[in-house]
């Protein structure tokens, strides 16, 4: 099913089916920065957030990637993800340089079928192949709580309304 987002107010096409409230998430199976391959079981019954972005080599994905980071080190029985296409390389090397511990990251390097399945590949604009901007908030059992498919690319998420969502769970 085809959907949309927009980058600098023009219109992007997204490919796949986002995730609804009350469904169980996809299983996927993405590279962690020791060139693992991690899929949404290894992490259990924890509660999990996907932070989707394009990559963390952009300010907005960076902001994101940080803000998410303060909110993981308070949180009990939960894991904040970051899922993004940059390899595990520079995912590392950025947490590393910015003193961001408490988030995990994994790249699109293998597993592609991530961005179908959750309905979050870019398919039209400058981005083509990357991930769009969302947020995913899933209970133990994966079960979809809370979306936010971001409607501007350039903005950030509404972490309020992730974290709230993650608390109720």
């Amino acid at each position: 099913m085809a959907h949309s987002t927009t980058l600098g107010g023009n219109p992007v096409q997204l490919n796949g089916d986002f995730p609804k409230v009350g469904q169980t998430a996809p299983a996927f199976s993405l590279v962690s920065k020791d060139l693992k391959d991690i899929t949404l079981d290894s992490f259990g019954n924890k509660r999990k957030v996907l932070n989707i972005v394009p990559s963390l080599d952009t300010p907005t994905c960076a902001a994101s990637e940080r803000r998410f980071n303060q909110l993981a080190s308070g949180l009990d029985n939960a894991v904040v993800i970051t899922i993004s296409a940059d390899l595990p390389f520079a995912m590392a090397r950025f947490c590393a340089s910015e003193g961001l511990d408490n988030v995990v990251n994994l790249s699109l390097m293998r597993g592609r079928e991530f961005l179908r399945n959750y309905g979050v590949e870019i398919a039209s604009g400058v981005l083509v192949g990357l991930a769009t901007r969302a947020v995913i908030v899933l209970d133990g059992n994966n079960v979809v709580r809370y979306t936010e498919l971001v409607s501007e690319i350039k903005n950030e998420p509404n972490y309020d309304a992730a974290l709230a969502a993650l608390k109720a769970i």
